[in-house]
């Protein structure tokens, strides 16, 4: 039986004659490049190459400074002008090719200037496609589309489209009814980058004006942004696949046993995952609360897929996963409001009046920055100590964000300097250390 169709050769067979085609396109351009005067066209290349350097070299800097004087310009026309001045030599190169193509086919033959044509369409399809590959903002992605974009465009305009495609096609292993040639994979890497970058393109437009929308809550600004980006890739991915032709469901085995395999290897991470979605959901912190858990105090700067991105005071970024978060105790110091009360306890000596050390306690505070009037500070007496009346000063701020511990330190520093003007004194343990025995000398001590 015949492993192959009787329509297609073998792999290496199509191989080998597509090496010998190859070599055959090969002689017939060098033959063609090597004639007198596809030499001149190819050194008018190469000097129209260096006269753009020259011109370049020239006209950049100037250039540079007009653009340094375009502050009030959208970013997206300053972005335009900032590829053009890097590009400025390929521009100029661009444009002397084809003046030179129009001005020898107006005064020779067209077969004089057939090499520069080609070369003139090459150059201009190559600036074409570093153009239009800016707008990809990955840089591996924008590397991948452009590369692969350059790839193409000389194969179509040197005419060996059908021949590569034919080599491509046939290197191809089956999988049941499946059959995924190299062609066939080039073609789903080139689409699928595209409306990738596409689908990042509408994903950041999206984002932006949902982050705008002063209607809806932080959290559910998060969460819109990722099921949103979860189905604008999802659907470039399968798109990308069916264009091709890439039937998904014989993969549907295989992508089961694969997902089952992935599931048991990553279960912190889909627990992660669903975590994150609950806590989008029930809106239990936000980006801009400020929490603690554990020994991390700090406020949430984003809301990862997988972790919460804490920023601390002292400028530390902590990555906390979101199970954490779900079945470990958090303490949300602005869940519903920004509102915080701190606590702070003193002692006075039993000699001073408690009720005058109360009102200074409570001025004190009020004068503060930070602490608020319209909740004003309170005072109490907790408690009789061994050398102290003991006191707790109660008061309230509304952006924790500041930070408490500079907040407390305030505080005790205004009751210093109150205490000290109203003679309001702070006791401290005092210990006395009797000598006994004082009328032995050194050689009467015990034990000697």
């Amino acid at each position: 039986m015949n492993p192959h169709p009787p329509d297609q050769q073998p792999p290496l067979e199509l191989l080998q004659a597509m090496l010998q085609d190859l070599l055959h396109w090969g002689d017939f351009y060098l033959q063609i490049l090597t004639r007198e005067w596809n030499l001149y066209q190819l050194l008018i290349a190469a000097g129209l190459f260096a006269l753009a350097h020259v011109i370049a070299a020239g006209v950049r800097p100037r250039f540079h400074d007009w653009l340094r004087g375009r502050d009030g310009w959208p970013r997206w026309r300053l972005r335009v002008l900032i590829i053009v001045h890097r590009r400025m030599r390929m521009i100029v190169y661009v444009v002397l090719l084809w003046l030179v193509v129009l001005a020898m086919r107006e005064w020779t033959w067209p077969s004089r200037s057939y090499v520069l044509a080609i070369i003139a369409q090459l150059a201009t399809a190559w600036l074409f496609v570093t153009f239009a590959t800016r707008l990809i903002g990955n840089a591996l992605l924008r590397s991948l589309v452009r590369y692969g974009a350059w790839t193409w465009v000389t194969l179509e305009i040197l005419g060996l489209t059908d021949e590569t495609q034919t080599l491509l096609d046939g290197i191809a292993v089956s999988l049941g009814e499946v059959r995924l040639s190299a062609w066939l994979l080039v073609q789903a890497i080139v689409l699928v980058a595209a409306l990738i970058a596409l689908a990042r393109f509408l994903s950041v437009t999206s984002a932006e004006r949902i982050r705008r929308n002063a209607e809806i809550s932080p959290s559910m600004q998060v969460l819109a942004v990722k099921i949103l980006q979860v189905v604008l890739y999802g659907a470039a991915f399968f798109l990308g696949l069916r264009l091709v032709g890439v039937d998904l469901t014989g993969l549907a085995v295989l992508s089961g046993a694969i997902g089952v395999g992935l599931g048991f290897g990553l279960q912190k991470v889909v627990s992660n995952l669903v975590s994150g979605v609950i806590i989008l959901l029930d809106k239990s912190i936000k980006p801009g609360d400020v929490i603690s858990l554990g020994e991390t105090f700090g406020w949430i700067n984003s809301l990862g897929a997988r972790y919460v991105s804490i920023t601390t005071r002292d400028g530390k970024e902590y990555l906390i996963p979101n199970e954490d978060l779900i079945t470990g105790q958090v303490v949300n110091w602005s869940h519903s409001n920004d509102f915080v009360r701190l606590d702070i306890y003193f002692g006075t000596a039993y000699g001073d009046d408690p009720h005058l050390v109360r009102r200074v306690a409570i001025e004190a505070a009020k004068g503060v920055t930070r602490v608020l009037h319209d909740r004003p500070p309170v005072c109490h007496i907790v408690g009789f100590g061994d050398s102290s009346v003991d006191y707790i000063l109660r008061f309230w701020i509304s952006d924790p964000t500041g930070g408490l511990t500079n907040i407390r330190g305030n505080v005790y520093l205004a009751l210093w300097d109150a205490f000290r003007e109203n003679g309001i004194s702070i006791p401290f343990p005092q210990r006395e250390v009797r000598v006994l025995n004082e009328g032995f000398g050194t050689g009467d001590l015990p034990g000697e």
